[in-house]
């Protein structure tokens, strides 16, 4: 179970604080949903799914997390510009724990991501969908209660957006998802519940069509 309560949102602009992105938002995910997130672009998705990984820290509220979830994958922080992927993915291995398996948890990573002789280049160098591909990766190579993926089906090329896909379709016997797609049928495949933002707040549905259909119904934030 995640619970998000009364989270609130902005960010620093050189004019001062921002507008508010999130503001007052709260709901229940509970274990074993598969949850979509909706709304029109700069509504606050991203921002959302980074607060629920952990990787971002609202400015007031909290995420209560009673089980393990993994970063976003296709959020393209996270990993050193100056280390080569290899070596990212060998920090991450260690800080989870999993010094004894870096061979086999490396050798994974590398075959799932695809890039070829990238994997032992500097991160820096890397193309946004390049770095999707390594964060998608390295998130399946641990093992998590919930996964958080941002527009991670769209990275790549057809094949390597099957393979996204039939990933995702392998996480369901042990694993949720909570996922931000632009792909209407991306979302309706994998996600049963739905959160509409709209204006800084969220709506939750218990069915993704009704999320869909009040976004479509107010498609600007």
């Amino acid at each position: 179970m995640i619970i998000v309560e009364d989270i609130h949102k902005r960010y620093q602009t050189d004019q001062g604080p921002g507008k508010w992105v999130l503001q007052g938002v709260s709901f229940t995910i509970p274990a074993k949903l598969n949850v979509g997130l909706v709304g029109a672009n700069g509504a606050g998705k991203s921002t959302l799914l980074r607060i629920i990984g952990g990787v971002d820290q609202p400015n007031k509220g909290r995420v209560d997390r009673q089980c393990r979830v993994s970063w976003p994958m296709g959020f393209g922080g996270g990993l050193q510009g100056s280390l080569t992927g290899r070596q990212n993915a060998k920090f991450v291995c260690r800080i989870h724990g999993y010094e004894d398996e870096i061979p086999d948890r490396i050798a994974y990573i590398q075959d799932f991501a695809e890039i070829g002789e990238a994997f032992d280049q500097p991160v820096k160098t890397y193309s946004s969908g390049m770095k999707s591909r390594l964060l998608f990766g390295l998130s399946l190579a641990f093992d998590f209660d919930v996964y958080i993926s941002d527009e991670v089906t769209a990275a790549g090329d057809v094949n390597f957006r099957k393979k996204a896909a039939a990933a995702f379709k392998n996480l369901a016997d042990h694993a949720s998802l909570i996922m931000v797609s632009h792909g209407e049928g991306t979302l309706k495949q994998f996600c049963s519940a739905g959160i509409w933002i709209h204006a800084g707040k969220a709506y939750w549905f218990d069915k993704i069509d009704d999320a869909l259909n009040a976004y479509k119904e107010h498609p600007s934030t």
